[in-house]
């Protein structure tokens, strides 16, 4: 059996798919502009926070330092976790909680989990690009559910279930990725029987929603964490350097995952992430820090949209928060081919396609209004799409 090859092609021969966006973004140098990133600019992230988080760090018993961490993390970080989910109204206890190194291991430590190759697993369509790449890994059939304003198709999604009897669905409640949007209420409800159901896990990646103003629906809330999983970090809102995750699960599950993160990582988390990430949500800085994170990303997701809509690009709606706006092009542009285009020029794009496993998102890109300080990108944009066939 040949190993597994994720991609047809070498990074640079390749077509624009998720590998082709995270690469681009991930390897580019100083001068590349990123608004196709899934990340905020150094410079709105909490950098001294950060050094004091070290410096106390340093400063701190030894074994910090020298020894393996405790197999579910951090002790400190995983109380304050309690205390922010008790926050978004889900009752968890001690053993419903364990860390991860981030978020896409939290992920990948589920599907290792409950999953098998050829099982089916329900994504939104359009959804976080990543979900597909790390889903194409464990070898498992991916089916696609339409996305609308308030959440997921709930009729196509009923119809799904009663078809292929998936064993996970993948979603964010709050500010999906990428279109902004939030589920509904009674989306969320009816979701929740229709997977009640059908025996079907849901997965709540939260890892943006601290950039709601207030809280959303919360699938995990609902359910008491009964069918569903929550998982999220602190990348995009403190450091995506030191980078530590969670899983929030039925107590069953967590041991089976810690058995699981004990033999692919030996041991728990970084403990010295879980630490500096601890030190930084302790107090009233992390909240003084996201409100104005908050007041900022309204401000410039304003002056973005009114820029764009300059060279004719929608937003598909205003999300609540966060830094993506999911856009319509012009009429008949192909944003693959844009951000081919504009990537020559020092420009890294995402092109809606690689975000659709039905590929009908052609017409779209996801913007991150946070990287649209530039004019750089727009001259590039424009020049991009009048290039375009």
């Amino acid at each position: 059996k040949p190993p597994l090859k994720l991609s047809a092609e070498t990074p640079k021969a390749r077509a624009v798919d998720p590998f082709w966006v995270s690469r681009q973004a991930l390897d580019a140098d100083e001068a590349v502009l990123k608004p196709g990133c899934g990340w905020l600019p150094a410079d709105w992230m909490p950098d001294e926070a950060l050094r004091r988080a070290i410096r106390s760090l340093a400063r701190s018993d030894s074994d910090v330092l020298a020894y393996y961490g405790s197999t579910r993390g951090s002790p400190a970080l995983r109380r304050l976790l309690l205390g922010r989910l008790a926050e978004d109204g889900i009752e968890a206890g001690p053993d419903n909680l364990m860390l991860t190194n981030t978020g896409t291991q939290a992920l990948d430590l589920i599907c290792r989990f409950l999953l098998r190759p050829g099982d089916t697993v329900l994504v939104d369509d359009p959804c976080y690009f990543n979900f597909q790449a790390l889903l194409k890994a464990h070898e498992v059939t991916v089916v696609g559910v339409p996305y609308s304003p308030s959440g997921p198709d709930v009729a196509a999604f009923e119809a799904v279930l009663g078809a292929q009897r998936p064993r996970l669905y993948i979603t964010n409640s709050a500010i999906h990725n990428p279109t902004g949007a939030t589920i509904s209420p009674q989306v969320a409800h009816r979701l929740l029987n229709a997977a009640a159901g059908s025996d079907m896990t849901i997965i709540e990646d939260e890892i943006v929603a601290d950039f709601e103003p207030e809280p959303s629906t919360r699938l995990a809330a609902l359910d008491g964490l009964c069918r569903v999983i929550r998982i999220g970090s602190y990348s995009k809102t403190l450091s995506a350097s030191a980078r530590c995750g969670y899983i929030a699960a039925r107590p069953d599950w967590i041991e089976g995952l810690v058995d699981l993160q004990i033999a692919t990582n030996f041991g728990g988390p970084n403990p010295i992430s879980a630490e500096i990430i601890a030190h930084m949500l302790s107090g009233g800085g992390y909240r003084k820090h996201m409100e104005e994170l908050r007041r900022r990303l309204v401000r410039t997701r304003r002056e973005t949209v009114e820029r764009l809509h300059r060279l004719g690009i929608e937003p598909w709606l205003l999300p609540r928060g966060g830094f993506n706006l999911w856009c319509r092009l012009p009429e008949g542009l192909d944003s693959a081919l844009v951000a081919q285009a504009a990537v020559a020029e020092g420009v890294v794009l995402a092109p809606g396609n690689v975000f659709s496993l039905s590929q009908g998102a052609a017409g779209f890109m996801r913007f991150n209004v946070a990287h649209m300080q530039e004019p750089r990108v727009y001259e590039v944009l424009a020049r991009a799409m009048k290039a375009t066939p």
